[in-house]
């Protein structure tokens, strides 16, 4: 038989026909494992698209609060007393100079750090706090010891809530160590011949439980550092920080907390830690606690480390660097004074640069030391690209993409070898980039969805070799299969890329119609995707997704009025793109909420809705009448208590599928304040 030449099934030998079926099945399963991978990847791109679109958002509205003081204490420098950085303390926009509220004005920036100091303690104060007889949480006594945080993790695995007078001490205390902390903590094998790196945990307590379970609490023998965003998102985030915080005290030379992102009260007012404070510590018997413990955190992250590093070696730092970073400028910073790294701290005494980069020397403007500003922006909010050079991180809103070349220059500038740095989900939990020169870790398993990614933790030895430990803190995970799990995480992300869809549906359609000259109601795909791509700004294939979002015909044309089939509507009568507006910006809606609540007390005064419209209508160079105001105030006051609670504010948006009649509920609370279960969650 010559070279080449094939034998028919008849001719071939038991094992012949033995090792071509294992190649045909080796050769489909490796095409099935690629077309999954491709689902995975196109799944991931969704869910980390909206999510940076979020801290986009979160950023345009916190510009846009600060530029509705600007306009209006411009405009009536004389009735309103503003204050003007907007990171010192909540969004307080709303100050009458009347009024003299002790608790707004302890926001401004004293001069003296002894003052504020003073003010800070004054404002948390806990020793008139009393220990009810009924409270039935964990005891913590000072100073604290091991076993006093081993029983902490043991009441907090029961669900219990640590008592807001512990609470608030333990924040002092922890504050009071930080302060004598410098910028960049230097960490060392050589005692415990090893170190634990954790990334981000975003509140979700059964990731630091597995952690604990499989590397052993922190100790002497046992260091860690843990990267930042250990809240927001997931629903322990206060249990989580007062752990890290109680074992910072116990083990002040082997724990190591570096700042994150999301140790800063702009982003905690989004995305649920100041949410979850006022939830546990606003009812009850803690009541009337809740502001103080906010405000004593919000002060406690400022004073958190920008980064660590390790012999000498390794920078550990949550988001990244840039080309500007400079680990001896960074260390000479007052970080303290950045409570939110969003904003920079303005003073018009100095000859810097304006907000928008100019020089403004001379300017009536308010200046800010630009530098320094993006050396801190930089090291929380910085991300790793594959492409050479260093630009603007325009995809989240805030600091830099920094490439390999960027890496190299910068750890050889410091005689570094390697970056740890945390900030980005890996579907591994870890992930090497960059040459091998930026190691990403992220300890939040499940973080998007059951099953969307593991989460991970690396040891060094005293070589500084690594070592991956990978974990899914959720057992359901591990009783699926790969297509199983890849099918939950695509349906979840589906889901939320139709909101998406929803909420931009007015200028979708006018969009669709362009391409639509004849009124067919039918358009190539290709413009279908390209209207897509460019109204929701989300850089995803959406050829591949058009089956399930879009009703595509015989001949390959896209039925495009059939992409939005949900629509919204609103309980007060008001026009379609009103309502539409609001609900495209709903995951705003908590926010606003807490910027018009002032006093933090979890209600909406008539005062507070009537003052944050008359604001928002001067900004808007709309005239609202106070009875328009109170009439809208009255409507959405259900009960007719006198003040809006967030019910009540959700209450005013709905989501309607008009084809089942159904409608979606945007609210997770029943009329109790309890939470529905997930039946009543999505329908009412």
């Amino acid at each position: 038989m010559g070279c080449g030449s094939s034998k028919t099934p008849l001719e071939m030998t038991k094992s012949e026909k033995s090792m071509k079926a294992a190649l045909l099945i080796q050769r489909w399963y490796r095409r099935y494992q690629a077309r999954l991978e491709a689902r995975r990847r196109v799944t991931w791109n969704i869910f980390q698209s909206i999510e940076y679109a979020g801290e986009q958002d979160q950023l345009k509205l916190y510009n846009f609060f600060n530029d509705m003081i600007d306009h209006v204490a411009e405009s009536e420098p004389g009735k309103l007393k503003f204050q003007r950085a907007l990171n010192h303390h909540h969004y307080d926009i709303f100050m009458d100079t009347a009024s003299g509220n002790p608790w707004q004005m302890a926001a401004q920036w004293s001069a003296n750090q002894q003052e504020e100091d003073a003010e800070l303690e004054k404002l948390t104060d806990f020793s008139n706090i009393n220990i009810e007889s009924t409270y039935s949480g964990p005891h913590v006594t000072f100073p604290v010891t091991l076993s006093v945080v081993k029983h902490m993790i043991d009441a907090f695995k029961n669900g219990q809530i640590l008592h807001a007078k512990y609470t608030l001490r333990l924040l002092h205390e922890v504050r009071n160590k930080l302060k004598l902390l410098p910028n960049i903590s230097q960490a060392t094998t050589n005692i415990a011949k090893q170190i634990t790196i954790c990334g981000d945990l975003h509140g979700k307590i059964d990731d630091l439980f597995m952690i604990f379970y499989k590397n052993g609490h922190p100790s002497a023998e046992n260091p860690y550092i843990f990267n930042g965003d250990f809240v927001d998102r997931g629903s322990n985030s206060v249990e989580i920080a007062l752990l890290l915080f109680s074992f910072f005290l116990v083990y002040p030379n082997e724990v190591y907390l570096n700042r994150g992102n999301h140790e800063d009260h702009i982003m905690n007012l989004r995305y649920g830690f100041i949410k979850e404070v006022m939830s546990k510590y606003r009812v009850g018997i803690f009541k009337k606690h809740a502001t103080k413990v906010v405000r004593l955190f919000e002060d406690v992250f400022s004073w958190l480390p920008l980064a660590t590093i390790i012999d000498g070696k390794i920078l550990v730092a949550h988001g990244g660097i840039s080309d500007r970073t400079d680990l001896t400028y960074l260390g000479n910073i007052d970080r303290h004074k950045y409570l939110s790294a969003l904003r920079p701290p303005v003073d018009s005494t100095l000859d810097m640069e304006d907000l928008d980069g100019n020089n403004s020397k001379g300017d009536k403007k308010d200046k800010v030391d630009v530098m320094e500003w993006r050396q801190i922006l930089d090291i929380l909010w910085s991300d790793p690209k594959n492409q050479e050079g260093c630009r603007p991180n325009t995809f989240r809103g805030g600091g830099s993409y920094f490439g390999p070349d960027i890496t190299k220059k910068v750890l050889a500038k410091h005689n570094l070898e390697l970056l740890i740095r945390s900030h980005e989900c890996r579907p591994e939990g870890y992930e090497y980039t960059h040459n091998g020169q930026v190691l990403t870790v992220f300890s939040a398993s499940n973080y998007y969805e059951l099953g969307s990614n593991k989460g991970a933790y690396v040891k060094l030895d005293s070589s500084l070799t690594p070592r991956f430990v990978q974990y899914s803190a959720t057992r359901t995970t591990r009783k699926l299969t790969a297509k199983q799990s890849l099918s939950i995480v695509e349906e979840s992300a589906l889901r939320d890329l139709r909101y998406k869809v929803i909420a931009n549906k007015t200028t979708l359609m006018a969009e669709f119609k362009k391409c639509d000259t004849n009124n067919t109601g039918l358009i190539p795909v290709g413009d279908w995707a390209q209207c897509m791509a460019s109204v929701l700004e989300l850089s995803i294939p959406w050829r591949t997704f058009k089956d399930k979002l879009v009703q595509v015909n015989e001949d390959g044309m896209v039925k495009y009025e059939t992409c939005v089939d949900l629509d919204v509507v609103h309980n007060i009568n008001s026009g379609p793109s009103i309502t539409e507006t609001l609900y495209r910006h709903k995951s705003n809606l908590e926010t606003i909420f807490r910027v018009i609540d002032k006093d933090n007390s979890g209600q909406i005064s008539m005062e507070e809705f009537e003052e944050a419209c008359k604001i928002l209508g001067q900004h808007i160079n709309s005239q609202i009448s106070e009875e328009q105001i109170r009439d809208t105030a009255r409507s959405i006051d259900i009960n007719k208590d006198g003040y809006i609670d967030f019910n009540e504010f959700l209450e005013a948006f709905r989501l309607v599928d008009p084809h089942s009649g159904k409608t979606m509920d945007t609210n997770p609370l029943n009329a109790n304040g309890k939470a529905k279960s997930k039946e009543n969650v999505n329908m009412v």
